[in-house]
């Protein structure tokens, strides 16, 4: 019975400091609330210079990643062409592809004869009315080699060509994946500038965040000293100022969503009328919901730290001695 009874009383009291710990964080977080509406233009130049900070590189990102899936579309055409030596008839052609297929460093290799080769060549060089006046077709066998996924980077495709045109048969290969490889290069030291930026305007998002708390802190010097007196907890008067910051990260990337998302749906426009120009489409890939869930939890992450800096370095100078 006794021992119900301290079970009992242990139960109340749990469940008496989980209800007061809730109801001080549903206080703070109201409080916050209504000290950043009392003060509307403030919060939105505050929000906005966020939101602004946390859209640049978050855009950036985005067209990277846009710029590495239509690069990935690319890489997927042939790696390399063999041009075979011109007295190669279709048959020893054939049967070059049929080994080279057996290798495991290449996924598929197509045969072009040269009436296809021609045709093709016919079809988007514009060069009809030449390719008419010669007496006999110019173009040899011609091998398109699909390499495997682990043979697709810069050195082991060039290993590639280079034990390919050693072949007998083979008159020359031609690399057809350099270009992407070069893009990809480019794509790389993009993403790489992106990071030091996104690192860069992270930090000005934690001095913005800062200057707005500790703004608050001095407003509220003499509320801070009076619960310092009456024996508040420093956790007690750090809370609302950490949901002011929660506040404006959430409000901050809720505006930087906005502000990529209808910069994505702006773009696609232009990426329409140039996909035309080369007889294909593509659409630009937005913020899904993983994507747009980072970037709320980063920017809620960044108020937070931002105003817990704020806090620790300028609570102890408004607390008396």
């Amino acid at each position: 019975m006794v021992r119900q009874m301290k079970r009992h009383v242990s139960h109340n009291r749990v469940r008496l400091a989980i209800g007061c710990w809730l109801g001080n964080h549903q206080r703070a977080m109201s409080e916050s609330v209504d000290r950043l509406l009392r003060v509307p233009l403030a919060t939105a130049m505050t929000v906005a210079a966020l939101g602004i900070a946390l859209a640049l590189p978050t855009t950036l990102f985005l067209v990277l990643d846009n710029l590495q899936r239509l690069g990935g579309d690319w890489q997927r055409g042939a790696g390399l062409s063999l041009f075979l030596d011109p007295k190669v008839e279709r048959a020893g052609a054939e049967v070059l592809a049929a080994t080279l297929r057996t290798r495991t460093d290449i996924l598929r290799v197509d045969l072009i004869p040269p009436e296809q080769g021609l045709a093709e060549f016919r079809e988007y060089s514009g060069l009809g009315a030449a390719l008419d006046q010669l007496g006999r077709n110019p173009l040899p066998m011609v091998l398109a080699v699909y390499p495997a996924w682990q043979a697709r980077a810069a050195g082991p495709l060039q290993n590639l060509a280079k034990s390919l045109e050693a072949l007998p048969k083979v008159d020359f290969a031609r690399l057809d994946a350099q270009w992407t490889l070069r893009f990809n290069a480019i794509v790389d030291l993009l993403t790489d500038a992106t990071r030091l930026l996104a690192a860069v305007l992270g930090l000005a998002v934690l001095l913005v965040v800062g200057n707005s708390v500790r703004l608050e802190i001095e407003n509220r010097r003499a509320e801070v000293e009076v619960m310092d007196l009456v024996g508040a907890t420093a956790a007690f008067i750090r809370r609302p100022f950490l949901y002011s910051g929660a506040w404006y990260g959430l409000l901050g990337g809720i505006f930087a969503w906005i502000i990529v998302s209808w910069s994505t749906s702006l773009l696609q426009g232009s990426v329409n009328r140039l996909a035309t120009l080369y007889h294909t489409e593509f659409i630009l890939d937005g913020l899904g919901p993983v994507s747009s869930l980072v970037l709320i939890g980063a920017s809620i992450t960044l108020g937070v730290c931002g105003s817990w800096l704020a806090v620790g370095r300028h609570l102890s100078q408004v607390q008396p001695a």
